[in-house]
């Protein structure tokens, strides 16, 4: 395989891989408040409710001060190691990146994550997490 095209796939799968993180975060509170009306006793799993909270945490304290998200700076350094500009190549690139990339101002994405997170956290007063006894 030409190195172009490792680092082409490389970039691609991290991106697979973010748009999984970011799918994990929105239906995993989605998953909780549903599973709340419809007794689904999983979501109640404190393993599963802490990585969720943690997941969100990462981004916010990431917007809170600022930094870009780990996996888009992979992203791009592969990108153009493969030779590429930056979000335009593969089928899967383009499709993807139009679901998670927009372009208002920063300020909108901490008021956004910071309010899911908010969210997140109070899904765990509304829908608390079995105790290890319960």
């Amino acid at each position: 395989m030409p190195t172009t095209l490792l680092f082409s796939v490389l970039a691609d799968t991290v991106l697979i891989i973010h748009v999984l993180f970011i799918a994990f975060v929105i239906f995993g509170l989605v998953a909780v408040y549903v599973g709340y009306f419809l007794d689904w006793q999983w979501v109640r799993n404190r393993v599963f409710r802490f990585i969720h909270l943690g997941a969100i945490g990462v981004v916010v304290v990431q917007t809170w001060i600022g930094v870009i998200c780990p996996l888009t700076t992979w992203e791009m350094a592969l990108r153009d190691k493969a030779g590429e500009a930056t979000y335009s190549g593969s089928f899967i690139q383009h499709w993807l990146h139009n679901l998670i990339y927009f372009n208002p101002p920063d300020w909108v994405f901490t008021l956004v994550y910071t309010a899911f997170a908010a969210l997140v956290l109070a899904s765990w007063f509304v829908v608390r997490p079995r105790t290890r006894n319960g």
